[in-house]
């Protein structure tokens, strides 16, 4: 797991980055791909926080940003998730009506208190999920994600890849918005904006 000073900055500069920006999406519209025609509605089956088995009822009702990562990752979901804060943070009270649900594919190594104070380093929306390979591979394939978890060296130690889409659904649990890397939490805090408008 990342310390929490390494993660503060990745935070601090997400922000910092993002200070310039004020292009304004025309109402209605997204900096991030439309995909309600593409994408089923949100629906899964995981082990959320204290290790109880949760499911969408979990999220309904708030506007719900879907990613999958792992605690280990070294830097992309790290940046990702400081990205998502970043823009929560410029929402203010209305990101109280949010939640990152954080989906580790790496169960062995990511138990529910270490998911738990991961996602507290990042904001307060944020929480952490898991589950069995079946479940993993049943959401997965349900969003069209791929990750693969390497076989372990000689010491237990493994690498784990996957993709790095950022899925957004809105509070009814329709799927809404795919969030590229390029967008900055500014566009992203609008796009958010936007979609709870609507």
């Amino acid at each position: 797991m990342r310390a929490p000073a390494r993660l503060l900055a990745l935070l601090l500069a997400c922000a910092v980055g993002s200070a310039g920006c004020s292009s304004q999406a025309p109402a209605g519209t997204y900096h991030a791909a439309d995909i309600s025609s593409i994408m089923p509605a949100l629906s899964f089956h995981l082990i959320g926080p204290g290790g109880q088995p949760i499911t969408e009822q979990f999220v309904r009702g708030k506007t719900t940003i879907l990613y999958f990562g792992y605690t280990h990752c070294p830097d992309e979901c790290p940046t990702t998730l400081a990205r998502l804060s970043a823009a929560l943070r410029m929402l203010g009270p209305a990101a109280n009506q949010i939640r990152v649900l954080f989906v580790s594919v790496d169960p062995q190594r990511d138990s529910p208190p270490v998911l738990a104070q991961y996602a507290h380093y990042f904001a307060p929306q944020v929480e952490g999920a898991s589950g069995t390979d079946a479940q993993l591979t049943a959401l997965t394939k349900r969003y069209r994600v791929a990750y693969r978890r390497d076989p372990p060296d000689a010491h237990g130690d493994y690498a784990v890849y996957h993709s790095s889409a950022v899925f957004v659904f809105d509070a009814d649990g329709r799927a809404r918005l795919l969030v590229p890397d390029t967008e900055n939490p500014t566009q992203l805090a609008q796009d958010l904006s936007t979609l709870s408008a609507g």
